[in-house]
């Protein structure tokens, strides 16, 4: 019985270790962390994480820098960039624009919180007003575009990583604003259209509206720093080979931000561009989520001990042999997997692009992506539920519900304590690059519950179907585990190999239907987070069913984690 905790012990020991390697990685050398609210100029409570280096106070100030992450991420996102600029004597103040993480909505007013980060920032009495640097990826680009729009002497050098001047967010650049410039735009950009007007990131040195930032009435040079630093007119642009959102977790386009900076504030402490220690924060923050998903099915196996869950456990066969199932079809079995993966990738593009022209956000409905996600899940419950009766009959379990209720809930809370744990002893979240597990703020948490609903009918729709199909105890455990992976995330995989294929030959991400679909570099970066997520989904409902041979438990706790994940990790756009 006592082995029944030992996979909840591992994640434990898992969320410990990587959490300790985060947590003396992002405050190394002396660096303190704290996780601050402010209030904007208009009553709007901010948050962010403020990074003081040990060599910043009131008698000796430090520059300043504000960092701001893109759409539908959160001040950790730009953790690579917060650890090495503190490291190098930067006071840094990574924020929540208004309406992601713990900033209040709606998302993009007020400048996208900019203007109120910058003023706060010029508040603190250890950092040299005369020394401050913007640094912001994709519309945190526009944040902090924003800020330099409403205090135009207030800043000293800016890095925009992967956005851009002008329209449709920030004011047109000049070859004398925003001041001392540095531009990161790879090669592989999924935005080139929307930033820069090219419709492939490799010919943005061709830009008209690049050429007019510059100054330059010829192709601009990479690496090349025109203009004059000391005159606030320095220009210079990095084209690495990478895609958007790979910009914030590469040495290569975090190494240029204080590079730059180095050049163009005054204060540091110089290191060499290439002496980067952020990344162990991002292999312990992964561990740690890895840990994460062990624990919560730890907990779930060892909860089925107490006395009140008992009954979910599935029945030891009494002569020692396995349950009669219905012989596999192999051609069945193998048209179930390829619709079962390709449906829902199939089904993606459109099910976005019809949330995103008709559910547009609102008081009730108050998160765009959680929206266009929410009819994806619907309409996918749908095509399930119509196939359902093709899949093989089983054995139904009955009279568990409440208890398949009552050990989701509890297995879910424990999760969420753990994870409070590690914010208030480590000061981090569970993540790997963009895949983001956070604690929920009240207003989240309550938006959670509206959302519930149609993810849970999703969950307990689509793996009741899964199980009829693919899950067996007479197959291997890893046959069956790797077996629903493939349903559940094998289409995105290919999805995604597709269009980052096309990207990295052609240039250019494949748009399947010009009239009809819309946002599609957007819902491709989204479509990155479907792969690990249905992937753990699939290791939960997996495990779960050979416990209990049902679908319910499972389907419960990842319709809980499912909505969670994506409430606390999304924008926020409509007031709530």
């Amino acid at each position: 019985m006592r082995a029944r905790w030992t996979l909840a012990i591992a994640g434990v020991v898992l969320m410990l270790a990587g959490g300790l390697l985060a947590h003396l990685t992002q405050t190394a050398g002396g660096i303190k962390i704290q996780d601050i609210r402010f209030k904007g100029a208009k009553g709007n409570t901010m948050s962010a994480l403020l990074y003081i280096p040990a060599n910043a106070t009131a008698q000796t100030p430090a520059p300043g820098i504000l960092a701001v992450h893109g759409y539908i991420n959160s001040r950790e996102t730009q953790d690579g960039f917060a650890i090495e600029f503190a490291r190098r004597g930067y006071v840094v103040l990574a924020m929540d624009q208004t309406g992601h993480g713990y900033s209040d909505p709606p998302a993009f007013a007020n400048g996208f919180g900019g203007p109120d980060g910058l003023a706060h920032l010029r508040s603190l009495d250890m950092v040299d007003k005369n020394n401050i640097g913007l640094e912001g990826h994709s519309m945190g680009g526009w944040t902090i575009l924003s800020a330099a729009t409403a205090m135009p002497n207030d800043y000293k050098a800016m890095v925009l990583e992967g956005s851009s001047t002008g329209k449709p967010f920030a004011a047109d650049g000049t070859p004398s604003w925003p001041r001392n410039l540095a531009l990161v735009f790879a090669k592989y950009e999924e935005f080139s259209t929307l930033m820069w007007g090219v419709p492939k990131a490799r010919d943005v040195v061709t830009s008209p509206k690049l050429w007019a930032l510059f100054g330059v009435t010829a192709a601009v040079e990479p690496g090349k720093v025109y203009g004059d630093i000391a005159q606030g007119t320095a220009r210079v642009l990095y084209t690495p080979a990478m895609t958007h959102p790979a910009e914030h977790i590469s040495h290569e386009a975090i190494g240029y931000a204080p590079d730059w900076f180095g050049k163009t504030l005054q204060g540091g402490t110089p290191l060499p561009a290439s002496d980067q220690i952020w990344f162990r924060k991002e292999i312990g923050t992964g561990i740690a989520l890895l840990g994460f998903v062990a624990f919560l099915i730890g907990m779930f196996d060892g909860l089925l001990e107490a006395r009140m869950f008992s009954r979910l456990i599935l029945p030891e066969p009494v002569d020692g042999t396995l349950p009669a199932e219905t012989p596999v079809d192999r051609g069945r079995w193998l048209g179930a997997l390829i619709l079962s993966a390709l449906i829902p990738a199939i089904t993606y593009y459109p099910a976005f692009s019809l949330a995103g022209n008709y559910l547009k956000p609102q008081p009730w409905l108050p998160q765009g992506i959680t929206n266009q996600i929410v009819v994806w899940a619907v309409i996918n419950a749908v095509i399930a539920l119509a196939l359902m009766p093709f899949a093989p009959k089983r054995a139904r379990r009955r009279g568990i519900v409440g208890l398949s209720i009552a050990i989701a809930v509890a297995t879910i809370a424990a999760g969420y304590l753990a994870l409070w744990l590690a914010d208030v002893i480590f000061k981090i979240d569970f993540r790997f690059w963009i895949v983001a597990l956070k604690l929920l703020s009240g207003k989240q948490a309550l938006m959670a519950l509206i959302y519930l609903a149609p993810l849970t009918a999703f969950f307990v729709i689509a793996l009741h179907v899964m199980h009829r199909n693919f899950s067996t105890l007479a197959a291997s455990r890893v046959a069956v585990y790797l077996t629903n992976i493939c349903a559940l995330a094998g289409g995105f995989v290919v999805l995604l190999g597709l269009q980052y294929g096309a990207l990295w030959i052609n240039g250019q991400l494949i748009d399947p239907a010009p009239a009809v679909i819309t946002s599609i570099p957007l819902n491709t970066i989204v479509a990155i987070q479907f792969v690990p997520l249905l992937a753990i989904a699939a290791v939960i409902a997996t495990f779960t069913w050979r416990r209990t041979g049902s679908s319910l438990p499972g389907a419960l706790i990842c319709a809980l984690l499912v909505t969670w994940y994506v409430v606390a990790g999304t924008a926020t756009q409509a007031a709530f």
